[in-house]
């Protein structure tokens, strides 16, 4: 298949998701900023939130209706971890859509790992969780590609790069993207460095792939304590597939709620419009009942101007 054609491919995967998404629920305004504000990002972004986000509910069906309720868009799985038929029926009965998951296990079976059997396993890892997302309909798989302490950073990020390489034919025959997390993995960034940090490294890695359904789950609050998120996010441009988002504090070096802490949301947002962003945005904080969801829903509507 050409890069013309997987190109394609993925643009129109991209706007048919956000066309479905879009017609779940109408967009509303937020006091925060109106649709027609500068930096407003109304009509572009779609909430999303992980599954074990949704602390009440005695099945998935269930959970499903929170997340509708509550005001989220779709809903991110866990896969392999989730039952596929039990997602669907959940998907039909609550008109709530995966939008995609997360692989399970990738924090402890790393494709950095110096072990081949291991990195195996994450393969086989993968190519589960991009197939069992597309059976639900979902369109991309976060994943985090190891951890620094497998080795020096000349070693796992090639050996990274070959393993999950092994799984793209396999994500472009799909339709479905790996979209890579920014974490504290120690790779990719100084985890005992400034907040004056580049995604210099970032691009670079996601460019080792040389393919559109390679690209990043970009997390405004895992990195702030290491750079600008809004240069970030310029840096990475049409890398950026989807986001996460949770807040944090630089002053108080911790996890906040989302709008509490110090990023610099109005940053963001111009940033996100400034590489023209339409996609998800998943909420990856502590999770709890229905009217907690509800405060996570607004938190997200009042620093992305929704």
């Amino acid at each position: 298949m050409s890069h013309t054609t997987d190109f394609s491919r993925r643009h129109f995967l991209r706007h048919a998701s956000l066309v479905t998404a879009g017609a779940l629920l109408p967009a509303t305004k937020s006091a925060f900023a109106a649709p027609d504000a500068p930096d407003a990002l109304a009509g572009r972004i779609y909430k999303t939130l992980k599954i074990g986000m949704i602390k009440s509910g005695a099945n998935l069906t269930e959970k499903f209706q929170i997340a509708k309720e509550a005001g989220f868009k779709g809903v991110e799985m866990g896969f392999p971890g989730n039952d596929v038929a039990e997602t669907k029926a959940a998907i039909a009965a609550s008109g709530l859509p995966v939008d995609g998951s997360v692989c399970g296990e990738h924090w402890s079976v790393r494709h950095t790992s110096a072990d081949a059997a291991t990195r195996a396993k994450a393969l086989e890892n993968l190519k589960l969780a991009l197939r069992q997302t597309r059976e639900v309909g979902g369109h991309s798989v976060l994943l985090v590609v190891g951890k620094g302490e497998d080795g020096p950073e000349n070693e796992i990020w090639p050996r990274s790069v070959e393993n999950i390489a092994k799984a793209v034919p396999l994500a472009a025959e799909l339709g479905v993207q790996i979209v890579i997390e920014n974490v504290w993995n120690q790779f990719c960034y100084n985890h005992d460095g400034g907040h004056d940090q580049t995604a210099d490294k970032f691009v670079k890695y996601v460019d080792e792939f040389r393919s559109p359904w390679v690209g990043m789950q970009f997390d405004i609050g895992n990195h702030w304590k290491y750079g600008s998120m809004g240069d970030w996010i310029r840096q990475l441009g049409h890398r950026v597939l989807k986001l996460d988002v949770k807040g944090f504090s630089r002053a108080e070096s911790k996890f906040t709620p989302i709008g509490e802490g110090d990023i610099d949301y109005a940053d963001v947002r111009k940033a996100l419009l400034e590489i023209n962003y339409h996609g998800w945005l998943a909420a990856e904080v502590a999770g709890g009942d229905l009217e907690y969801l509800k405060g996570v829903s607004a938190q997200m509507d009042t620093a992305f101007g929704l």
